[in-house]
């Protein structure tokens, strides 16, 4: 039984080769850009020569790894983890969550929520309640998942006046999202939105400076542009997936709507 647990787990070869690949990389560019032996890479790709911890390191940097992932690269080499993953409620995490709330109560009136790595919410400003009250009861249960929220027809779609491009965008970006980080639950999300129903209309390729969210609220339009935050020096695993979403006023109507 333990021949056969080995016989299928990665090795760390095989982790770096799948995401070589995922990044559309030789061996020779990675190579070349990360300064290592081709050779020593090909050897260790194919199990002939096992790297330092510092070379799984160096490599994972390289091919922008999620941090995640690099303790799983980590782990086939036969090292310990060295990033920390914690739950959102511990000790260690007060000073940075607090940040969070921080960052979303001062962007009241307007919008702003943060989310984890596969888009369940986790913690929002006031503005955004209003939002979630258009949506059904069985949406806003247990982990809400901000993606399947606005597309899904109980949801916001009904009320996103601009909704076929919306939903371009939103799944133009969840699908970037699934091919950067290959999580599976990602996949998942991306396969059940692209069968919700609605028109699909590709994210514009010039002209337009941004796409804004038009959402009918209480017999007006509101338009909102959003911008996305993220920790930029994460060296903990749930910090670093931590997302911020925050929405402006795209016109000078939603401004004054909002005070």
């Amino acid at each position: 039984m333990n021949q056969a647990l080995t016989r299928t787990s990665p090795s760390v070869g095989d982790l770096l080769r799948v995401w070589r690949r995922r990044r559309n990389m030789s061996q020779l560019a990675l190579s070349s850009e990360a300064e290592v032996s081709q050779k020593h890479l090909s050897f260790v790709e194919a199990g002939r020569a096992a790297p330092s911890r510092e070379m799984v390191l160096h490599l994972a940097e390289f091919l922008d790894v999620p941090l995640r992932e690099r303790n799983d690269m980590l782990l086939a080499a036969g090292f310990a983890p060295v990033y920390p993953e914690r739950a959102l409620d511990h000790p260690d995490m007060a000073q940075a969550m607090a940040a969070v709330r921080r960052v979303l109560d001062a962007h009241a009136p307007c919008p702003a929520l943060a989310v984890d790595r596969r888009w369940t919410l986790v913690a929002a400003n006031a503005a955004v309640t209003p939002l979630l009250d258009l949506c059904a009861p069985g949406l806003r249960e247990g982990p809400v998942n901000v993606i399947r929220l606005s597309l899904h027809p109980e949801g916001l779609a009904p009320h996103i006046v601009n909704l076929a491009e919306w939903r371009g965008h939103i799944l133009d970006r969840l699908g970037r999202e699934y091919r950067h980080s290959h999580d599976h639950a990602l996949g998942t999300l991306l396969a059940e939105c692209r069968r919700m129903p609605g028109q699909t209309v590709p994210p514009p390729r010039g002209g337009a400076i941004a796409l804004p969210l038009r959402l009918r609220l209480g017999g007006r339009v509101l338009s909102f542009l959003s911008t996305t935050t993220v920790f930029g020096t994460a060296s903990e695993v749930t910090l670093s997936e931590l997302t911020l979403e925050t929405f402006f006023p795209a016109d000078a109507d939603t401004r004054a709507a909002l005070g």
